[in-house]
């Protein structure tokens, strides 16, 4: 039960849902609430489909490359580290470059990379390697952090509206140094398990 709550946690860390609320208000703001419901709805089960296709393949991957436990923590942790500095220092010249949609938004940008993004895909393979044997908490734990993360940007007005912009980059900030915490945790398992073998 621990491990599916840490790996859930992690995940909705990656795919940082507070984070993507205002790019996807901004992408769908010219789509009213049922169309931008249809929309969000379709692209998550989109984005899903992908995360479920890497983590089964992700095994595959690394064992094909021949990568050892100790590699995928390493490298796991560092990735994770990246991810978590630009939560806390987030870049906002592309914010203010989002591009408004006037057609339908299909697969890009919000399914990919917004939700599916090249570091929740890299995780899920990196966690398919770890947990081969326990891929059942890694499913159960992709399937809770993405209905979070569909629950939270189908509230994407109401959050924006109660909290406010400032308040939801804060969290998303303290999410970030969770995240700090976290990829430092997996770094550091990986240099214990390097240094007994």
């Amino acid at each position: 039960m621990q491990t599916i709550i840490s790996i859930t946690i992690l995940l909705i860390l990656i795919m940082d849902p507070l984070g993507n609320l205002p790019v996807f208000m901004t992408v769908l703001k010219n789509f009213n609430s049922k169309e931008r419901r249809l929309i969000l709805i379709r692209e998550m089960c989109i984005a899903l489909c992908i995360m479920i296709l890497f983590l089964f393949s992700g095994e595959n991957i690394l064992n094909f490359l021949n990568l050892k436990t100790e590699t995928v923590s390493i490298s796991g942790g560092i990735i994770l580290f990246f991810i978590a500095i630009k939560m806390i220092f987030p870049n906002h010249e592309n914010e203010n470059h989002v591009k408004v949609v006037h057609e339908e938004p299909f697969l890009v940008p919000l399914a990919v990379p917004l939700v599916a993004g090249p570091s929740v895909l890299a995780t899920l393979m990196l966690l398919s390697h770890q947990y081969a044997k326990n891929m059942n908490y890694l499913i159960i734990s992709l399937f809770i952090s993405w209905s979070i993360t569909l629950i939270t940007l189908l509230m994407s007005d109401a959050f924006l509206n109660i909290f406010g912009k400032k308040v939801v980059n804060v969290l998303e900030r303290l999410m970030g140094l969770i995240l700090i915490m976290l990829s430092t945790q997996m770094f550091l398992n990986g240099i214990k398990i390097w240094l007994k073998s």
